[in-house]
């Protein structure tokens, strides 16, 4: 983008007849930045139920913001039994379904966010994270030193809305 200036330009006198020019350039003022549209929160009525003080999911234009899901059973606060990978199955599940409610899906996601309990449940994570995203968005995975209802993972995204 080009921005054309404008000059202004000021004679000022000084003494004994010499004179200094002064030269300021202007630029045209910029065009205001447009304003993102206000967010838009979902929850089901299943999480609504819970009374969490938070929404599962926030729209903004094209962009789905996924709350932290841990790998809870839909519609209480029990985690599912059997460890690291039942959890990362349950909390990709509910994940799955909270972006079908709200017109997008799996492989819409552009970036994911990973809390583990404990680091040494990577390798465990991989081998069921890449049945759920072949196209492998981009992703963080970081430790955590305690998860809510004593969570082994829990797992945020990013997507994209549907077409």
């Amino acid at each position: 983008m080009r921005l054309a200036a404008r000059a202004v330009v000021t004679t000022v006198a000084l003494g004994a007849g010499l004179g200094c020019v002064a030269i300021r350039a202007t630029a045209p003022p910029l065009p205001p930045i447009p304003r993102p549209p206000a967010p838009e929160f979902a929850s089901s009525s299943a999480t609504a139920s819970l009374a969490l003080p938070f929404s599962e999911a926030a729209r903004v234009g094209d962009l789905i913001f996924v709350s932290g899901q841990i790998g809870n059973l839909p519609g209480t606060l029990e985690l599912a039994p059997g460890g690291i990978q039942a959890e990362a199955r349950q909390a990709l599940d509910n994940i799955a379904a909270i972006l079908a409610r709200n017109g997008s899906s799996l492989d819409r996601v552009a970036k994911c966010t990973v809390f583990l309990l404990d680091m040494a449940d990577w390798p465990a994570l991989n081998e069921i994270w890449v049945g759920y995203f072949p196209n492998k968005p981009a992703r963080s995975a970081l430790g955590a030193s305690g998860l809510a209802k004593g969570a082994r993972v829990e797992i945020e995204c990013i997507a994209a809305a549907g077409d």
